[in-house]
């Protein structure tokens, strides 16, 4: 498996407004490589769709695209892979059905983490390590459980749940691979430079 990318962006129709593609676009445009299509609420056909304008513009900037919790939509729209929750398809399951597809988990715990390395993840996000308006009832497990999960995978870890262009340091100094997120790719690039 080739290298992944730095920085992870999760969609969210709501967050992204009126104009979705051009939303995404500015995202790309950042340097953003690596985008989950994470629109839970779609019914397939639509979802298929939409996938499909996404994976042109993921393609025109170099982007590897995931569908949430769809392996079969990945397949269709020719995505390069799928992100499964917690809660969604067994990995194991996903992985012996798709071989070919990068698969992402979302876990929540080292032991959610190792046993979606054993099922055969490629990689993990962990959330939420801060508090974060997308999931506001959620405990902020704080940046040590970062180095908890990446010190109990080998696979790399991206820390997802509000994070900031402040807080990476720290995310990186507790040994996550990467970062992911849904409003930090929106806010004004400038705001890296202030930290």
């Amino acid at each position: 498996m080739k290298e992944l990318p730095r920085l992870y962006a999760i969609t969210d129709r709501r967050t992204y407004g009126t104009d979705f593609l051009g939303t995404l676009r500015r995202i790309l445009e950042k340097g953003v490589k690596m985008v989950q299509l994470r629109e839970k609420d779609l019914p397939g056909g639509e979802l298929y769709r939409l996938a499909m304008n996404v994976r042109k513009l993921t393609k025109e900037y170099g982007a590897i695209l995931l569908i949430n919790d769809r392996p079969d939509v990945a397949k269709a729209v020719g995505a390069e892979g799928v992100h499964l929750p917690e809660k969604g398809m067994p990995t194991r399951v996903v992985r012996k059905a798709f071989p070919d597809l990068l698969i992402g988990f979302s876990a929540h715990s080292p032991e959610s983490a190792k046993r979606a390395e054993e099922d055969g993840a490629d990689f993990v996000t962990i959330s939420p390590v801060f508090k974060t308006s997308s999931h506001p009832k959620a405990k902020p497990l704080g940046p040590g459980a970062i180095r908890e999960v990446a010190e109990s995978v080998n696979i790399p870890v991206f820390a997802l749940g509000g994070i900031t262009w402040q807080k990476i340091k720290v995310c990186y100094k507790n040994g996550a691979y990467g970062v992911a997120g849904i409003t930090m790719f929106i806010d004004d690039g400038d705001k890296r430079n202030n930290s």
